[in-house]
């Protein structure tokens, strides 16, 4: 039966490790396993030892900063353009926002935000709307409809 007391690693998957530097009867004495002199044998001589020649490659590579959020960005559209763009009663949903170039074709998500008043009422689907641009919708007697989404 196994239990915490009886537990032990799988043979030969623990191995002790070679104590270097511990007189030559160990095997690892005299130069301890890294040859005869030179700058690898000294202490902390490893360390500095750069190739010379990734310098010239590292000038060379595009000097790109900072870095791209994999999370999809939220397009905003305003009153405005929505006014200019769509006639009475239209519905507007994402992929008339996408029909009509307000938006991008790959962004997943849009946000109407208050611009000028409306003068066609719109019917708004599943799309963010500020605080200031739902009063000027419902103000030109436009709805809006937002179903529930689970997460």
């Amino acid at each position: 039966m196994i239990e915490l007391h009886t537990l032990k690693p799988a043979k030969g998957s623990r191995q002790k490790s070679d104590r270097i530097g511990r007189g030559n009867a160990s095997g690892h004495g005299t130069t301890a396993g890294k040859g005869t002199k030179g700058q690898r044998a000294r202490s902390g001589g490893r360390n500095k030892l750069k190739l010379k020649g990734i310098k010239q490659m590292l000038l060379g590579f595009p000097k790109k900063r900072g870095f791209t959020s994999m999370h999809a960005h939220t397009e905003t559209v305003t009153t405005t353009d929505l006014g200019k763009t769509f006639k009475v009663a239209a519905i507007v949903d994402i992929k008339a926002l996408k029909k009509a170039a307000l938006i991008k074709k790959s962004s997943p998500k849009a946000k109407i935000v208050a611009g000028e008043e409306l003068k066609v009422a719109l019917q708004i689907m599943d799309i963010g709307v500020t605080a200031g641009a739902k009063v000027i919708i419902e103000k030109a007697g436009g709805k809006i409809q937002v179903t529930e989404i689970k997460k």
